[in-house]
């Protein structure tokens, strides 16, 4: 039995190609076939019965054609636009960089149901909560979970010996923390963690949504020892520096 020639999903838009005058090309995100590259012809075009329906972040339901390359959207309607994200600079930026982490730890046409659920579910709360920056360091640990590079904090990743309290060291390279003996024989660049910020590290890792979490009060020095231990774990595994994380760096660093 032939496939149809059409389907139906809803998505989150991730990334926006220009393609000639009045095409873009888009990274959607879906629940059902993960991420999905797709053209959206004559959407640059003021009438377009398409364009306000697809810009970036925008949560849509679509019905596509597949192409041998490249599929087409041939409707789409709006389900959610995160207007509370976009009247705010800083949010967007947040935004954004929650789009590139999906697209730069999915692969095309692989599902993955709970990491679609997590970036809408987390796009909500950025819309409303003045925790962002521990929403980040939420978000971040849940994808990577989603994405099978669950950082481990509760035994050595080396000997796999249950952490004592106390201060310890996280390795990127290794994809966790270790204990003192193995600290001392690992090539790793190791990134001191204290007690306090490998509690509240569990926590966001244990925690299944963002609610608990947003009542929590983390001094900046703590975030910003968490943001630089989890955003070096993430270069590691992608290779490269995300350029949505220095585009919000300088947003904040703008505001302050």
């Amino acid at each position: 039995m032939s496939r149809p020639r059409t389907y139906k999903t809803e998505c989150i838009v991730l990334k926006q190609l220009s393609l000639s005058e009045a095409d873009r090309i888009l990274t959607l995100y879906t629940p059902d076939m993960g991420k999905v590259r797709a053209v959206a012809r004559g959407v640059r075009r003021p009438k377009s019965k398409l364009s306000g329906h697809l810009e970036l972040l925008n949560q849509a339901s679509v019905s596509l054609s597949y192409g041998r390359n490249l599929d087409t959207i041939n409707e789409a309607q709006s389900i959610r636009s995160f207007r509370g994200i976009r009247e705010d600079l800083q949010r967007i930026s947040k935004a954004i960089y929650m789009a590139e982490l999906v697209d730069g730890f999915s692969i095309e046409n692989s599902d993955n149901y709970q990491l679609y659920l997590l970036l809408v579910d987390s796009l909500g709360w950025l819309e409303r909560t003045d925790n962002t920056k521990l929403l980040l360091r939420y978000f971040e640990l849940h994808l990577l979970e989603h994405s099978g590079y669950r950082p481990e904090l509760v035994n050595c990743v080396e000997c796999r010996a249950w952490l004592e309290p106390g201060d310890h060291f996280f390795a990127g390279g290794s994809g966790g923390v270790l204990c003192p003996e193995c600290r001392v024989d690992s090539e790793d660049s190791l990134i001191p963690i204290s007690l306090n910020s490998m509690k509240v590290l569990r926590f966001l890792q244990r925690e299944k949504g963002f609610a608990n979490i947003d009542v929590l009060s983390v001094p900046p020095d703590q975030l910003a020892v968490l943001e630089r231990l989890i955003r070096v774990y993430i270069r590691y595994l992608v290779e490269r520096d995300l350029k949505s994380a220095e585009f919000m760096n300088l947003i904040s660093n703008a505001r302050s």
